[in-house]
């Protein structure tokens, strides 16, 4: 099957009434601002919210639909391509099915309609701007290596579009459909399992479930302030009657908890300062073994070599920094610049900027950025132990309380080494260790096939744009099938 590819630019492509005029969201005044946002509404779309291939219109901003008539453009409708063009470049999505007549993007959003499906297929378009070729091109057309990148509409009406026939399109389209199937099914997972991990530690270590399990079998007192979470246990005992597919705790690791309370005299830790009988409050500072940081200052930079993390490689969908960073240091600087370097298992935290953002060190081949802290563990306290409570929302809140602010917020380790945990006994976190490195590697298996997939899919999608890789007519007739 030959492949004949003809360039065009989104110009031409407007020209002949293939694409609609790209347009991105309302500038200047009329930009609806956060004091518009209301609870549900019209999904108002930012780069961020391009996730996954898609848009998180759940998960979004809304703005009112009387507001939404008052804009003069950026109305996006299902099956607009989008993609990212200011600050946050080259993300891209396809708009599903949405329960709104349209969605209404941020000025940093263009989107691409396609109104002759007989001459493109909105799915290649995107891939097409997912490809290297283009997003290198779009980096550089938007001020690669300056601080704020941009690519406004007139600039992206000179964009160049490779377009195969659209037999070929869809071919192409079926092809990395089938590689983003399985990156999609890894992600969601992986969002399983970090959702079961995170549920597991508040169960025992917030709830406190199984020590209230154990008072209950055993007639022990709770506490007043503890009787809403009596109620809740007891509804959840009724329901696993019912239902045999629920399996209570092993008795072996109910041995582990105690089946009593006593205060802690500090109304910040446990539930209203009830904590679990032999459990203790320690300080930060007697819990971490080791801080790892570089010299305070950007390191000599390499076109290759090793990667350093910044906050913006610590995804928040992810418990493991990505290894995609542009920027990355040599052998001889990995050796001699940092005073220390990360080992497995260690926890990084954001500590300038954006605060609190958290990462598990599984690939030891990186080196951090002065806006990260390396933290270690493991002669008192589990490292997975401590890497959900860091995630959880009283020791984030405990941080927000210690920033200093100035140009930047940033917190300080003499700041962190103040913040009071909740310290079980050594066995329990040693149980909660084995269930939830079983999460971690599970994901980080996941993630590392990920990375393999989208390699490939990259690696291949050039090929089928050019026709350097061509689909035989028994071939097709198996696609076609």
């Amino acid at each position: 099957m030959g492949s004949e590819v003809t360039n065009y630019t989104v110009q031409e492509l407007v020209d002949l009434g293939i694409l609609a005029k790209p347009l991105d969201g309302n500038h200047g005044g009329i930009h609806p601002k956060s004091s518009d946002f209301v609870e549900s509404g019209v999904p108002f779309i930012m780069a961020s919210d391009l996730k996954g291939g898609g848009i998180d219109s759940t998960g979004c901003k809304f703005i009112s639909l009387e507001q939404a008539k008052t804009l003069r453009k950026g109305f996006a409708q299902e099956g607009d391509v989008l993609l990212s063009h200011k600050a946050t470049i080259g993300r891209t999505a396809i708009v599903g099915k949405i329960e709104t007549d349209f969605v209404v993007l941020t000025p940093q959003v263009t989107y691409y309609r396609v109104l002759d499906q007989t001459k493109i297929n909105p799915k290649y378009l995107k891939y097409y701007f997912d490809s290297v070729e283009f997003q290198r091109l779009f980096e550089q057309w938007a001020g690669g290596g300056s601080t704020r990148l941009y690519l406004g509409i007139t600039g992206q009406m000179k964009l160049p579009i490779k377009l195969p026939n659209i037999n070929i399109q869809n071919w192409i389209v079926k092809i990395v459909d089938s590689f983003d199937s399985c990156i999609q099914l890894n992600t969601k997972t992986n969002q399983t399992l970090e959702q079961m991990a995170q549920a597991l530690f508040k169960s025992w270590f917030v709830d406190f479930d199984p020590v209230i399990d154990k008072a209950l079998a055993a007639g022990s007192e709770i506490p007043d302030a503890l009787q809403h979470r009596v109620e809740i246990r007891k509804k959840a005992h009724a329901l696993q009657k019912q239902n045999p597919n629920i399996q209570p705790l092993p008795a072996a690791t109910q041995r582990l908890f105690p089946s009593e309370f006593e205060h802690c005299g500090d109304n910040t830790l446990g539930i209203e300062g009830w904590i679990p009988k032999g459990w203790r409050i320690k300080k930060f500072k007697d819990v971490v073994d080791k801080y790892i940081d570089n010299r305070g200052k950007t390191p000599p930079l390499s076109d290759e070599g090793t990667p350093i993390i910044e906050v913006k490689n610590m995804p928040e969908d992810s418990p493991f920094p990505s290894m995609d960073s542009s920027k990355r240091v040599s052998s001889e600087v990995y050796n001699n610049w940092f005073r220390a370097h990360v080992k497995e298992r260690d926890i990084l935290i954001s500590t300038v900027g954006t605060i609190g953002r958290t990462s598990y060190v599984k690939n030891t081949s990186i080196v951090i950025a002065q806006n990260v802290l390396g933290l270690r563990f493991g002669n008192t306290f589990s490292p997975e132990y401590m890497f959900y409570l860091i995630k959880s929302h009283k020791f984030q809140y405990d941080m927000d309380a210690r920033l200093v602010v100035t140009v930047q917020a940033s917190i300080k380790r003499k700041d962190l080494n103040t913040i009071d945990l909740l310290a079980p006994t050594k066995n329990v976190q040693i149980l909660f260790e084995s269930s939830i490195k079983a999460y971690l590697d599970a994901q980080y298996t996941r993630t590392e096939e990920n990375k393999h997939l989208q390699n490939l899919r990259d690696l291949l999608l050039p090929k089928l744009i050019s026709g350097e890789i061509q689909l035989d007519s028994k071939a097709q007739e198996l696609m076609d099938a």
